[in-house]
């Protein structure tokens, strides 16, 4: 089964949900696509995944704090996903503390900016297939979630 939006409409977002909708915001302004709280593997959760428009995959992890930051530990994992990986943090983050050899967002609610591109390492072709069938596959499956509230009852 693919994964279930953890947002509903009404829900109030959180600091990391609303800096997501921001660089979301950011990248569909690039001709990129974006799902939020994407899982592209079991025991994972990618705050944005996003797919560009030569099908290429960035995965965007938002940190509110530093303490989100020290504490995460599973970053690391999600590189075999990505063409391209970055922390997304505002304004006030310290971003010393975040490794030199990816990429940095600052960002908000509203929007964001790529501040530092990371070197790009493709996906090999079997495994981007994988992916893109699972994204379709999310985002078909989260639009009719969000067309049909009797499937929100349902599961």
């Amino acid at each position: 089964m693919l994964d279930r939006p953890a947002l509903l409409p009404d829900a109030p977002m959180q600091p990391g949900q609303l800096l997501a909708r921001g660089v979301a915001r950011h990248l569909r302004d690039h001709d990129f696509c974006c799902l939020e709280e994407f899982v592209p593997d079991r025991g994972l959760r990618i705050d944005v995944m996003a797919m560009g428009p030569k099908s290429e995959f960035w995965v965007i992890e938002c940190k509110s704090s530093r303490a989100d930051f020290m504490s995460d530990l599973k970053w690391r994992n999600y590189l075999p996903f990505a063409d391209r990986f970055f922390f997304a943090v505002d304004c006030d983050f310290p971003t010393e503390i975040l490794p030199g050899d990816v990429g940095l967002i600052i960002g908000d609610a509203f929007g964001a900016e790529v501040i530092r591109m990371p070197e790009g390492t493709p996906l090999p072709q079997a495994k981007r297939r994988k992916l893109t069938v699972r994204f379709a596959r999310t985002a078909a499956q989260r639009l009719h979630w969000a067309r049909d509230p009797m499937l929100r009852s349902a599961s």
